[in-house]
C-alpha cells in the first residue's frame, strides 16, 4: 500500500483487520440466511454471531495452509464450538472475498465522494470570487483572447460534478455480492441464501456470476478513479503553468519556513501540484491493470488476485490523498489579478484581432481579404513590438472602412465579459461577492492601461 499517502479513514478501510471484519460479516450473514431457511438451529446462530478471529493466529495458520481463507476459517473456528461446522457452509472462497471486497469498495467510494464534494465547494467559491477577474485565455500556450479566472474555476467545478456522477455510477456497479458457490451454479448454496445474505450486508446480489464477480465492475471503478485523478492532474498542470516566473498569475500555498531548494533559497516551486500530476500517472497505470484483469480463464483463475491486492487499495489511498491535497491547494491558492492584467497587455493589443476582422467583414470586405489585412498588422505588432491599435490607425486599408473611434471601440475588454453572467446562471453559480463593481472593473479599455 502507499503508506506515505494514507489518510486514517481510508487507511482503515484497507487494513487487514477491516478486511477480515468484512469477511466475518459476510460469513455471519450467510449463516443467518441458512438459519432463516431452517438449515442452522437458532441456538447455533446465536453463538455464530459472536464469532471472532485472531490476526496472529491467521498469520500462523497461513504459514501452513498458504491459503488466506482457510487460515481465516481456522481462526474463526477457534472462537466457536461444534457450531463452527456451519461457517462457510456450501461456499467457495470468492463468495466471501468478493462480497467483502464489494463492501470495502463502497466504503472507499463514500470517502472519495465526500472528498469530491469538498473540492467542488472550494472551486465554486473561487469561481464566484473571481467571476470577473479578467485574464488571458491561451491556446497552444499562446495568447488567444481574454477570459476570466472565474470561468476557469467554473469549468473545473463542472468537471468535478461529472466526476462525482461517474463515481456514483461506479459505486452502484461495484456494490454487489455473490453467494453462488463453486463456478456460480448455486449447487451447494441456493439463490435464496445469496439474496438474504446480500441484503443483510447492504449489497445487491449479482444477477449472475461465475466463481467470481466479473472484473468489468472493478475495471469501471478503477478507470473512474483514473479519470478523476486525470482531472486533478489537468487542474494542477494549469496551476503549474500559471505559476511560472514569467507568468505568475497564481501560486500554490507556500508556508512559513518552507523551502523550495537545498541550493537556491529563492525557490518557490509548485511541488504540491507536481505531486498530484505524478500520482495521477500511477493511478492510470493501475487502471490499465484492472482492464487486463477482465479476461480470466473459464469460470475463474487468480491472475487478478495478486494485482488487486495492490491496485485497489493503492488507487483509493492515492486518490483520497490527492483530493485532500488539491482541495488544500485551492483553499490557499494565491491569485494575482495585477499580473493577469499585465500579461494581457504584453502583446500590444493583438488579442483584439478577431474583433477587427469581424468589424471589417461587417463593413462588407470578403473574409479572406479582411483576414490578410488584420494579420499583416498583427504580425508587425508581434515582430516590431508596436501597438496593434496604432498600426491599424495608420493602415489605409483599415481606415478606409473603420474610423478611429470605431477602431478604439473594438479594444474593449467588456466585450469578452458580456456573457459571463449567462454561463454562471446556466451552472447555477449565481451568488457573487463583487457584483457590479467587478463588472465595471472588467469593462475598461486597453488604451487606459487598466482592466
Amino acid at each position: 500500500m502507499i503508506e506515505r499517502y494514507s489518510r486514517p479513514q481510508m487507511k482503515k478501510i484497507w487494513s487487514e483487520e477491516n478486511k477480515f471484519d468484512q469477511w466475518l460479516k459476510v460469513e455471519v450473514a450467510v449463516c443467518e440466511a441458512w438459519a432463516e431457511l431452517g438449515e442452522i438451529p437458532q441456538k447455533d446462530i446465536v453463538k455464530i454471531r459472536k464469532a471472532s478471529y485472531n490476526l496472529n493466529h491467521i498469520a500462523k495458520f497461513l504459514k501452513v495452509t498458504h491459503h488466506d481463507m482457510t487460515a481465516f476459517l481456522n481462526s474463526v473456528a477457534e472462537s466457536l464450538d461444534t457450531e463452527s461446522r456451519f461457517v462457510h457452509l456450501g461456499l467457495t472462497s470468492s463468495d466471501v472475498m468478493d462480497t467483502a471486497l464489494g463492501l470495502q469498495l463502497t466504503q472507499a467510494a463514500d470517502i472519495l465522494a465526500k472528498d469530491i464534494a469538498g473540492l467542488i465547494s472550494v472551486l465554486e467559491s473561487k469561481a464566484i470570487e473571481h467571476k470577473y477577474t479578467i485574464m488571458m485565455g491561451r491556446t497552444h500556450g499562446v495568447h488567444a483572447e481574454p477570459t476570466t479566472f472565474g470561468l476557469k474555476m467554473a469549468l473545473w467545478t463542472e468537471e468535478m460534478k461529472r466526476n462525482a456522477q461517474r463515481l456514483a455510477e461506479a459505486r452502484e456497479n461495484i456494490s454487489v455480492g455473490k453467494i453462488s458457490g463453486a463456478v456460480g451454479t448455486y449447487a451447494t448454496v441456493p439463490p435464496q441464501v445469496e439474496e438474504i445474505a446480500c441484503a443483510r450486508v447492504g449489497l445487491a446480489p449479482a444477477p449472475i456470476s461465475s466463481q467470481i464477480i466479473q472484473r468489468d465492475r472493478h475495471a469501471q471503478f478503477l478507470t473512474t478513479l483514473a479519470i478523476i485523478a486525470s482531472s486533478l492532474e489537468k487542474f494542477a498542470t494549469e496551476i503549474r503553468g500559471l505559476q511560472r516566473t514569467e507568468v505568475r498569475e497564481v501560486e500554490e500555498p507556500f508556508e512559513a519556513g518552507q523551502t523550495g531548494s537545498s541550493a537556491m533559497p529563492h525557490k518557490r516551486n509548485p511541488e504540491l501540484c507536481e505531486r498530484v500530476c505524478g500520482l495521477a500517472r500511477l493511478i492510470r497505470g493501475y487502471a490499465l491493470t484492472s482492464l487486463e484483469n477482465i479476461a480470466l480463464w473459464h469460470e475463474r483463475d487468480i491472475s487478478h488476485s495478486s494485482t488487486e491486492r495492490i491496485i485497489l487499495p493503492d488507487s483509493c489511498l492515492a486518490l483520497d490523498y490527492m483530493l485532500s491535497m488539491f482541495t488544500s491547494i485551492m483553499k490557499g491558492l494565491k491569485v494575482y489579478p495585477e499580473n493577469m492584467r499585465r500579461n494581457i497587455e504584453i502583446t500590444q493589443g493583438v488579442i483584439f484581432s478577431q474583433r477587427v476582422l469581424l468589424a471589417l467583414i461587417d463593413k462588407g470586405l470578403p473574409r479572406g481579404e479582411a483576414y490578410k489585412i488584420v494579420q499583416d498588422n498583427a504580425m508587425k505588432a508581434w515582430e516590431k513590438r508596436k501597438s496593434f491599435l496604432s498600426l491599424l490607425e495608420t493602415d489605409r486599408r483599415i481606415t478606409a472602412h473603420l474610423s478611429k473611434k470605431e477602431l478604439n471601440s473594438l479594444f474593449d475588454y467588456s466585450y469578452y465579459l458580456k456573457y459571463v453572467d449567462d454561463v454562471f446562471k446556466r451552472l447555477r453559480l449565481t451568488k457573487t461577492k463583487r457584483g457590479k463593481k467587478a463588472g465595471k472593473a472588467g469593462s475598461a479599455k486597453l488604451a487606459t492601461g487598466v482592466v
